[in-house]
């Protein structure tokens, strides 16, 4: 879900999972990073989605840049970050934007086109 009122910042985390094997701890550990994420200050909102190829894309939203540095720091997402830099994923990018505007169905557009 889209935050409502930009702007905001966007943190977009692009992978490319390793080949999964059942009871690897993957799925476990997303569930828990996205609900400790939402417990955090300033945690907006979140979005993901993954191919049958093993690319996915998170995007969580941030009510600031200030708050996105702070969850990269949270020590729980620290050490899934260290997991999956060994254990799941065989390449992945973070890219932080902020967003100005957005636009389409459904989102209460605020921005110009």
């Amino acid at each position: 879900m889209t935050p409502e009122r930009p702007p905001y910042t966007a943190v977009i985390f692009s992978s490319r999972r390793t080949a999964s094997t059942p009871g690897d701890g993957y799925e476990q550990a997303a569930q828990h990073m996205e609900e400790l994420a939402r417990r955090q200050p300033g945690f907006l909102s979140m979005e993901s989605a993954r191919n049958a190829d093993g690319f996915g894309i998170t995007v969580s939203y941030w009510e600031t840049a200030q708050h996105a540095r702070a969850w990269k720091q949270v020590t729980e997402h620290l050490e899934a970050q260290r997991r999956g830099a060994r254990d799941w994923y065989a390449d992945y990018t973070v890219r932080v934007a902020t967003v100005e505007r957005h636009y389409g169905p459904g989102t209460g557009s605020t921005g110009r086109r």
